[in-house]
């Protein structure tokens, strides 16, 4: 490696910056080998084929959002109408006013109800239309392994920009985020698409749910460039089954029912799930995430032809050699930590012992450790005997 200013160029694999509150280690320039395990939360097989691969952006179901839009809603205008409506009685029997009075009252064009209303409704509902007009405007990430080229927009009106894959600078962040709870843990996966002439760039930021999960979406994508769709994590249950459609709430429904008696299940899922909505937010989530989409330009297209087999572009000898050594790395049961430290590491201290003293990168070491990964989402060592 050389020993050249991290400060002086551009980000590279290896890289790391500690500040007080946040680390990041960069994975890629080169996209070397990580050892995890892919994994992909916005399911990337539905979108890849032999030439392309499109990375949806805010592609998630808008079924739990909008659920929570109804359920403030109906659920605050529920509260309200009980109160009112003890009210009521008591106003009946003690003071012999009419019936309804309380309710009207509450609830009239002069009321405070419809102002706390109109106002949860807002708070609740303008994210979910934002979420769909950015869904509908920004066109997808196109990552074509034939030709090892990404193409994106930077931002609407700009002409598409094609960089190398190469170059596409990712990196996980890890960092303290001060909330009403207490400060808590938050892990990104960071994406930076950037021009030779450094006249456009596009900063793409999936939040995740640990350090493993984010390089995990990274490896998805990853081995889809280097090694195809077939690499890709295929899906693991029916697609009808997935969590959003009415089929996986009826199936939620039946557990619920099954394990517990019918008061909780009265109580805790068919109040609960009826003041939400019930299949409403299912079935608009569905269409939702049926609107079309923003398409790349026509000069993209283009680019995104089948080439014939002797046109493939193909890795650099760089990539090739690192790779070959991240992957002897990771046969013996290390990270790729573990490589970029042997790397840096002067001649005679790369030892066992003197790795064990290192503690530059110790926060990602823990992060990449094969006891803190999910099980099986690592390379297992190589048996020599077999």
């Amino acid at each position: 490696m050389k020993t050249d200013n991290k400060y002086d160029r551009l980000p590279r694999a290896g890289d790391t910056e500690d500040e007080p509150d946040q680390q990041v280690f960069y994975l890629a320039p080169l996209p070397l080998p990580t050892g995890v395990k892919p994994f992909s939360g916005r399911e990337l097989q539905k979108n890849a084929n032999q030439t392309y691969m499109d990375f949806m952006l805010g592609k998630a179901s808008f079924e739990l959002s909008i659920r929570f839009f109804i359920g403030s809603v109906l659920g605050v205008s529920l509260i309200f109408f009980l109160v009112a409506l003890s009210l009521d009685i008591y106003i009946f029997f003690v003071f012999k006013r009419p019936f309804f009075e309380a309710l009207s009252l509450l609830f009239s064009d002069r009321g405070f109800i419809p102002f706390i209303l109109t106002l949860i409704a807002s708070i609740t509902g303008l994210p979910i239309l934002h979420a769909i007009w950015v869904l509908s405007r920004i066109p997808p990430i196109r990552f074509n392994r034939q030709r090892r080229e990404v193409a994106y927009v930077a931002k609407r009106g700009d002409k598409p920009c094609i960089i190398p894959w190469e170059s596409v600078i990712a990196c996980l962040s890890s960092r303290l985020v001060p909330t009403k709870y207490g400060t808590q843990q938050s892990h990104e996966l960071l994406l930076c698409l950037r021009n030779s002439e450094a006249t456009q760039q596009m900063w793409v930021n999936i939040a995740c749910y640990s350090p493993a999960f984010a390089i995990a979406e990274w490896e998805a994508i990853r081995v889809y460039m280097e090694e195809g769709p077939e690499a890709l994590p295929g899906r693991f249950i029916d697609p009808k089954y997935e969590e959003g459609t009415v089929e996986y709430f009826e199936l939620c429904r039946h557990v619920y029912r099954r394990d517990h008696n019918y008061l909780v299940y009265l109580l805790g899922f068919v109040l609960i799930q009826g003041v939400s909505g019930w299949h409403l937010p299912c079935r608009l989530a569905a269409w939702i995430n049926g609107l079309p989409r923003k398409s790349l330009p026509r000069e993209v297209a283009q680019w995104s032809r089948p080439l014939p087999p002797e046109q493939w572009q193909q890795p650099s000898a760089e990539l090739l050699e690192q790779s070959k050594e991240v992957h002897k790395v990771l046969h013996r049961g290390k990270t790729l930590v573990d490589y970029f430290q042997e790397l840096s590491a002067p001649p005679e201290t790369k030892s066992k012992k003197s790795l064990s003293k290192k503690s530059r990168k110790k926060q990602i070491a823990i992060v990449l450790a094969p006891d803190y990964l999910p099980q099986d989402s690592r390379e297992k060592p190589i048996n020599d005997n077999r």
